[in-house]
């Protein structure tokens, strides 16, 4: 019953956060302040963002490459900069991209900010890291905020993360996922798992009744 009730409301908490971002919002975690624009994914309303940005504090990143995927309003990559790691943040989102350039103005950190769908313009780039925080709601988004939110009624996103995955996939590199409960896990897994991928969990937290996951994910 709790996830039908979740699976309900997520699209209310999806529209709950674009009144509530009608307007720019800042936001703050472990010392590091952005500022959210609207059509952002809204790290205050979930607990993804947070959690990414505690797993990555005790690595050591310094001189490491390291790309998140689908960046949003960018602290996970100031965090990994202001550790010293060369980051690349990507985003299909122009006004995410063009707030990021301030934010990290702001955090003064340094950050190759590039517009890019999936892998679609970082071809021929290695990265030691790899973080991805992906929408996971399977339904077909109706604009760019959407795509935060929904994968596509078909899994389209996973669909096409894992076709370019193995691409920049090596035996030294370390590639994160994060997801809920509230989502098709096994349906993800078999995707990835088609494209010769397997996920590995390495880390599990329990948030308000939501457990969260991160996966490692690696060639078979």
């Amino acid at each position: 019953m709790k996830f039908i009730l979740k699976r309900i409301f997520s699209p209310f908490l999806k529209k709950a956060s674009s009144l509530y971002l009608r307007k720019p919002r800042n936001f703050s975690y472990n010392g590091i302040s952005v500022m959210v624009m609207p059509s952002v994914f809204p790290p205050f309303m979930t607990h993804s963002t947070k959690i990414l940005v505690d797993f990555i504090t005790p690595i050591e990143l310094s001189g490491k490459t390291f790309l998140e995927l689908g960046c949003g309003c960018g602290i996970v990559s100031i965090s990994a900069a202001k550790k010293g790691a060369i980051v690349t943040a990507t985003d299909i989102n122009e006004t995410a991209l063009t707030a990021l350039e301030k934010n990290g103005g702001i955090n003064d950190v340094k950050l190759d900010i590039l517009y890019s769908d999936l892998f679609q313009n970082l071809h021929e780039r290695y990265y030691d890291f790899i973080i991805i925080n992906p929408p996971y709601y399977p339904r077909n988004p109706k604009s760019i905020g959407e795509n935060a939110w929904f994968c596509g009624e078909d899994f389209n996103y996973f669909e096409n993360l894992f076709l370019q995955l193995p691409q920049f996939t090596t035996l030294d590199n370390q590639i994160y996922m994060i997801l809920s409960e509230d989502c098709a896990l096994e349906k993800i897994e078999a995707i990835a798992l088609k494209n010769g991928m397997v996920f590995n969990s390495i880390l599990e937290k329990k948030v308000v009744g939501e457990k969260n996951y991160i996966f490692k994910i690696a060639r078979l």
